[in-house]
């Protein structure tokens, strides 16, 4: 299967994931949309030297897994490319931050290290959590639950088009290679030379495209706004699942809550 053909499979998969019969799937979208703003907002929280407290966050990513039935190895392995990218923004920091923080069979850490390590877990912690809601929530309902966050609707509608048609741009991707290696049997690759009239022919195909999309939109009534997702009301199951996991995901960054726990045993 070609990487173009792979990227298609892929993004068909998580809108198939979305829309499985699942109670998770099932919540009202601006509740999981507002976890995951917090979530991720929390997270971000946690100073740089704060690393075991950081690490009780896991909890979130852990309970979506288990309960919405994601398989976590094949998440981690979409998640692939973005991931190292994540965790190369810290990675200067030791370089910078040189003051001993902690003390390890003798070995001292510095803080630049923590601080990386710290950085590279709220990158990860963040990317995951995003994705979770992506694998929960179909692309029509996150844009439901963001119009009733009041996000202005061009944003949204840029955000829904985007989506639904990148399969439209990776398919002209795939005719404009399948083309080229037509004409150049036994090359692997595409020439340097060939890649600039390629992207023009690229960019060409897709607005004509669009101008085809657009203008059966306009025909079908479209006038600036899609009717994005159903109407759903709010069950209290719904509630009290925001509930429950607003109380967790404050007391995890206000508590040492694993020291507590530890300290109970002990």
């Amino acid at each position: 299967m070609s990487k173009i053909n792979q990227a298609i499979y892929e993004i068909q998969r998580i809108d198939s994931m979305a829309k499985e019969d699942k109670w998770m799937n099932g919540l009202h979208p601006l509740i999981k949309l507002f976890i995951t703003i917090l979530y991720i907002t929390i997270t971000l929280s946690f100073h740089k030297y704060d690393l075991e407290g950081l690490l009780g966050m896991c909890i979130y990513p852990i309970f979506v897994f288990v309960i919405g039935e994601i398989p976590a190895g094949e998440a981690l392995y979409r998640l692939r490319i973005v991931l190292p990218l994540v965790c190369i923004v810290g990675v200067l920091n030791p370089f910078f931050d040189h003051t001993v923080v902690y003390e390890v069979g003798g070995m001292a850490i510095t803080g630049g290290v923590v601080s990386m390590i710290t950085l590279m877990i709220k990158g990860c912690f963040s990317v995951i959590a995003s994705y979770l809601l992506i694998a929960t929530t179909s692309i029509e309902e996150i844009c439901y639950g963001l119009r009733l966050l009041h996000v202005p609707k061009i944003i949204v509608t840029q955000l829904l088009l985007i989506y639904r048609y990148i399969t439209l741009l990776l398919s002209e991707a795939k005719r404009v290679t399948q083309a080229y290696a037509l004409r150049a049997p036994g090359q692997k690759g595409i020439n340097i030379k060939a890649w600039g009239p390629l992207v023009g022919q690229l960019l060409l195909r897709s607005m004509d495209r669009a101008e085809v999309v657009y203008e059966s939109m306009c025909v079908r009534g479209f006038q600036g706004e899609f009717k994005t997702g159903t109407r759903k009301k709010g069950t209290r199951g719904g509630f009290l699942y925001l509930l429950i996991w607003v109380v967790v995901l404050l007391a995890f960054r206000i508590y040492p809550v694993f020291d507590l726990i530890g300290g109970i045993f002990v």
